[in-house]
């Protein structure tokens, strides 16, 4: 969070430019990393990208005709309810029941713009100022920050490799105060890979419902694990936990459509009532033509996923195996999402072709200028020492990355 300088301080409302809300907000690492990474594409550098967190793989087909038969219907040009499409709010009620087991009725979901929008809301929802959430970290780089906005104030709980990236009840406790309203839970995880295995998926819940705190937990990687692994929803494994949980997810990484910008929340009647209204200022229904698109996907089979994970799978194999070939860097095996969260600890005082890195974010600047490589610095995570790495990119390009980067560092 930035802080505010005596100076500034001293202005006039007027004088201001930036209100400080605004103006303390981060700005998001690993969308300016891909940024960073299509600048120098553009300019002709042969930069190779692992900074986004988006399948490479197009929108399935039967949603885009849904999509285009949608744009010619004039309803669909019109305002529609700020909640949702009624036909996408019944097709996400069947979707979670069929998905996760959780049954819930139309009332208890509101359609957003994108995950991001869901976790705004909900945490706008749910909190007020000086109340607390507990975030393990790493995290994704939105959470704090929207916390933050929301007036909440994130308190992050470590985990690092060797424990897999999972946090534990004892941490949890630790860190719990009388100011503790949420725990954010997120399995699979980004930026780790990690996924909680449903034993403690159980344990932890129960102690949330214990400790008489709200949950949010956000599934939006639940179709994307490996070699058997499943990603149990907490308020199904724990079900007196369902009046006081929050679930945010979205088509746009089970079904490549991460442009099309549909997510959902899934909770208490009451809760999703008041975040509808705060929807319904802040930008109204969600493109209808997207909702349209989204109904067809959800109310589609699986196959699209299917292929997807099946070239993941193979993808992680390969990253993890061609990192850990390189001295100084541990790479834990990701269970679930599409990113590897390797410790590069053993490189940092090191020279890298004449150069030194004291911090993850000078080596990921230096592996983007040395080896045209793009790479989001643990720093975004909350976790400095670490880099992410999507391997939702090309086979190709994936072997071409690492192999630059084994390379350099080798």
């Amino acid at each position: 969070m930035t802080a505010v300088s005596p100076s500034e301080s001293a202005l006039s409302p007027a004088e201001r430019r930036v209100s400080r809300r605004i103006g303390s907000i981060a700005e998001s690492a690993t969308l300016a990393v891909d940024a960073k990474a299509k600048a120098l594409k553009a300019a002709g550098k042969p930069v190779i990208g692992f900074g986004a967190g988006e399948p490479d793989f197009p929108t399935p087909d039967y949603v885009v005709e849904a999509a285009i038969a949608a744009a010619r219907q004039p309803a669909m040009h019109r305002y529609t309810p700020a909640g949702g499409l009624p036909a996408l709010k019944e097709a996400i009620v069947a979707k979670t029941a069929r998905d996760s087991g959780l049954t819930v009725t139309p009332a208890q979901v509101l359609v957003t713009n994108g995950g991001k929008q869901a976790v705004y809301e909900a945490f706008a929802t749910m909190l007020d100022p000086g109340d607390e959430v507990l975030v393990p970290a790493p995290y994704w780089t939105t959470y704090p920050e929207a916390i933050r906005l929301a007036g909440g104030v994130p308190v992050p709980v470590v985990a690092d490799e060797d424990s897999g990236y999972l946090v534990s009840v004892e941490q949890l406790e630790a860190a719990r105060t009388e100011r503790t309203k949420v725990l954010l839970f997120v399995s699979p995880s980004n930026p780790t890979g990690a996924v909680y295995p449903p034993d403690q998926v159980e344990a932890i819940g129960r102690w949330a419902l214990e400790a008489g705190l709200w949950v949010l937990t956000d599934e939006i990687y639940e179709h994307l694990t490996y070699g058997g692994v499943t990603a149990p929803s907490m308020p199904v494994v724990v079900p007196g936990l369902a009046d006081r949980c929050v679930v945010v997810n979205g088509v746009a990484k089970t079904y490549a459509m991460t442009g099309w910008r549909v997510g959902w929340i899934v909770g208490p009647a009451d809760v999703v009532k008041a975040a509808t209204n705060l929807q319904s200022h802040a930008t109204s229904n969600v493109a209808n033509v997207s909702q349209a698109a989204a109904v067809a996907a959800l109310t589609g089979d699986l196959s699209a996923v299917d292929a997807m994970r099946t070239a993941f799978d193979r993808r992680r194999k390969t990253i993890v195996s061609m990192l850990r070939e390189i001295p100084g860097i541990t790479c834990p095996e990701p269970q679930g999402a599409f990113y590897v969260y390797p410790s590069v600890k053993g490189l940092l005082g090191r020279p890298i072709n004449g150069r030194t890195a004291s911090s993850s974010a000078e080596f990921a600047e230096i592996v983007l200028e040395e080896a045209e490589v793009a790479v989001v610095p643990g720093e975004a995570f909350g976790t400095p020492g670490y880099v992410r790495m999507s391997y939702a990119l090309g086979d190709d390009d994936l072997a071409e990355g690492v192999g630059r980067l084994q390379r350099l560092l080798g």
